[in-house]
C-alpha cells in the first residue's frame, strides 16, 4: 500500500494524474458557498472567519459553478470505467452544486450522515451532512446490506477543522473497493480518508491547499502505519447499540477521551 499527500490546488493534483488511474474518489470539499450566504456571528465556525490574521480556518474551495466543473471533469478523467464517487455536501451546496454531478456521472443516491449531536445552526439547528453517491459507468456496490442514513458520531472536539470520523470514508469504501484499489481524496484535509483506506488494503491519493492540513495528514497516516493506531481519532464514532454489520472494518479502538492537543 502505498500513500501520497501533496501540497496542491485540487484541480492542478488531479490533471497531472493519469487518465483511469483511480478506482474511488471520497472527499469532502471545503465549499464557501454556506458561509458566504449566512453568517451567523463570529464564531469559529461561521462568521468573520475570514479576516486577516485569523488562524482558526482554512482556505476554502471556491465552489463557483464553472470552478466546479472544472473539478468534476478532472475527477471524470482520473477515475477508471466503473469507479464510484462520493462527494459530500452541506445543505447549500447540494442545491447550488449538486445538480452539476450529473453532467459528468451518473448519480445513484444521496447518502445521508447523522452526526447524533446537534451542530450550530439558523432555522433548525443542523445534525447531519449529505454524501452523492455516484458511479462513471455501470459496477454496482459489492454488498446489498449498506443503509443509506449512516450514524457516526462527529468528532469533538476535534484535533483539526472539520475533521471527520474515519468510519464515515470507511462507510463510502464498504461497497466501493477491493484491497489493492486506488483511493483519492483532493481535500484530503484531516486525512480520515486516507486512514480509512489503509484500513481496507488500499492506496491513497490526496491533496490540499492547506499546508497545515497535509503536514497534519502525513504526520498522522505515518503514526497510524508505524503503530496502527490513529493519533487523531482514538476512539471509535460508532454508536452503541447500532447495527454495523455492513461496515465490516475492525472498530477503532478506544483509547480514553480525545484531547484538544496536538498530537
Amino acid at each position: 500500500m502505498t500513500v501520497r499527500i501533496v501540497y496542491q490546488d485540487c484541480i492542478a493534483f488531479l490533471s497531472e494524474l493519469p487518465a483511469g488511474s483511480v478506482d474511488v474518489i471520497a472527499t469532502d470539499p471545503a465549499y464557501s458557498g454556506m458561509n458566504q450566504h449566512m453568517m451567523f456571528g463570529t464564531g469559529r465556525i461561521v462568521g468573520d472567519y475570514q479576516s486577516p490574521g485569523n488562524e482558526r480556518w482554512f482556505q476554502e474551495f471556491h465552489d463557483d459553478p464553472d470552478t466546479y466543473r472544472r473539478f468534476l471533469r478532472q475527477c471524470q478523467r482520473v477515475l477508471r470505467d466503473g469507479g464510484h464517487v462520493y462527494v459530500m455536501f452541506d445543505s447549500f451546496s447540494l442545491l447550488s452544486l449538486g445538480g452539476l454531478v450529473r453532467e459528468f456521472f451518473d448519480v445513484k443516491n444521496v447518502i445521508v450522515w447523522d452526526k447524533v449531536k446537534l451542530g450550530m445552526g439558523h432555522y433548525f439547528r443542523r445534525r447531519h451532512e449529505l454524501i452523492v453517491f455516484a458511479t462513471k459507468g455501470r459496477r454496482k456496490l459489492s454488498r446489498r446490506d449498506i443503509p443509506d442514513v449512516w450514524r457516526f458520531r462527529r468528532i469533538h472536539p476535534p484535533r483539526y477543522p472539520t475533521q471527520k470520523p474515519v468510519e464515515l470514508f470507511s462507510a463510502m469504501l464498504a461497497g466501493s473497493v477491493e484491497p489493492g484499489a486506488v483511493v483519492c481524496d483532493p481535500f484530503v484535509g484531516s486525512g480520515s480518508s486516507a486512514i480509512a483506506a489503509l484500513q481496507r488494503g488500499c492506496s491513497f491519493l490526496g491533496c490540499d491547499v492547506s499546508a497545515e492540513a497535509v503536514e497534519f495528514a502525513s504526520r498522522r497516516v505515518a503514526a497510524y502505519q508505524a503503530t496502527g493506531s490513529d493519533p487523531a481519532q482514538p476512539c471509535s464514532a460508532r454508536v452503541d447499540g447500532e447495527a454495523y454489520s455492513w461496515l465490516d472494518a475492525s472498530a477503532l479502538p478506544c483509547a480514553g477521551v480525545p484531547s484538544t492537543k496536538a498530537y
